[in-house]
């Protein structure tokens, strides 16, 4: 595996190690973007029946679910399989220690 390579692989684990934090933390991100955008009869008709804080957890039950679609399908493309991930773990392991 070469250096660029690497790197790469090093990234999207640590993007992985991220969003596998924040899903099972279950509260509220210590970062936040605005604007997010979200069909406007889904927010109105939510926050007419629901309330603006049902409305906004469901827009983030909403966004988690897609983050945890995103975030398989990254995993899959870059490392595969478990094996593939485990052993891509044992060489950053191994750079560390030298």
């Amino acid at each position: 595996m070469d250096d660029e390579e690497f790197r790469k692989k090093y990234y999207h684990l640590r993007i992985l190690k991220s969003i596998q934090e924040y899903l099972k933390a279950d509260t509220n991100a210590a970062a936040a973007v605005y604007p997010v955008r979200v069909p406007e009869e889904l927010l109105y008709q939510l926050a007419k029946s629901e309330g603006p804080e049902k409305a906004d957890e469901v827009i983030h039950r909403i966004f988690k679910a897609g983050l945890t679609a995103w975030s398989e399908k990254m995993y899959q493309e870059v490392f595969g399989s478990q094996e593939n991930l485990e052993t891509f773990i044992e060489l950053l392991k191994k750079k560390n220690t030298e």
